[in-house]
């Protein structure tokens, strides 16, 4: 999957223009459902706004950061929603208890994998999460495309967008052993994040309009007009 996403050879738009794509997209594990998605990152985005007024990069990542679901449309090959949502987990070592549906992970051949199944696997301690392959998901999608198009953000915002599906991570506390002294500083931004992310959803509604052109601005100053997804 990385190797075939990582060509970027998709599309060419800008943020917002995947913004309004993400728009046709319906996540299934997603508790806000109700409204059009833009509505939802743009509540997201919002409220991190009202209580981090200065943290600009921070009220831009809560726009941008579920952008990677756009691969469950066909233009991006309409990939099935197990690959695509839902929790991610790290591979190459055992699968912690802390992930959901933890008993199933027995149907995976690399459980009884004796180069996979330990503690640390195929890594070290603090390796650094970057080390880490991460089960493929729109997380590690978005990230890509960020990364590839020499987006400015700092590395809490990548983090965030790459891990805030981690839950084994930030909601449990597992595999903190692979983690660095910069993921350790990243980790806290992403438990702010997170207070934001699911159910963020208030009674009310977000004049699109009215709030477009900050974040317009924000898009500007963060990324380059047209990337490459």
């Amino acid at each position: 999957m990385r190797k075939e996403y990582s060509k970027l050879n998709r599309v060419e738009m800008s943020i917002w223009e995947c913004c309004e794509l993400l728009n046709e997209v319906v996540d299934e594990s997603d508790p806000d459902l109700d409204e059009p998605q833009i509505e939802h990152l743009l509540q997201t985005a919002e409220a991190i706004r009202k209580d981090y007024p200065n943290e600009d990069w921070l009220h831009l990542t809560g726009l941008i950061h579920d952008l990677g679901k756009v691969l469950l449309l066909p233009s991006f090959g309409e990939l099935p929603q197990w690959a695509v949502v839902g929790d991610t987990f790290p591979v190459g070592c055992s699968f912690d208890q802390a992930n959901v549906h933890h008993k199933y992970f027995k149907e995976n051949p690399d459980y009884y994998n004796p180069a996979y199944n330990t503690k640390f696997g195929v890594y070290s301690e603090g390796c650094g999460l970057e080390n880490v392959m991460m089960s493929w998901g729109h997380d590690d999608y978005m990230y890509l495309v960020a990364k590839e198009n020499n987006c400015t953000l700092p590395s809490a915002a990548l983090f965030i967008i790459r891990y805030h599906s981690f839950y084994a991570l930030h909601k449990a506390g597992a595999y903190k052993h692979l983690m660095n002294e910069e993921d350790v500083k990243n980790l806290n931004w992403l438990h702010v994040f997170n207070k934001y992310d699911l159910y963020s959803k208030s009674k009310v509604r977000i004049d699109v309009e009215k709030v477009k052109p900050y974040y317009l601005s924000l898009i500007e100053k963060y990324f380059p007009s047209k990337l490459r997804w």
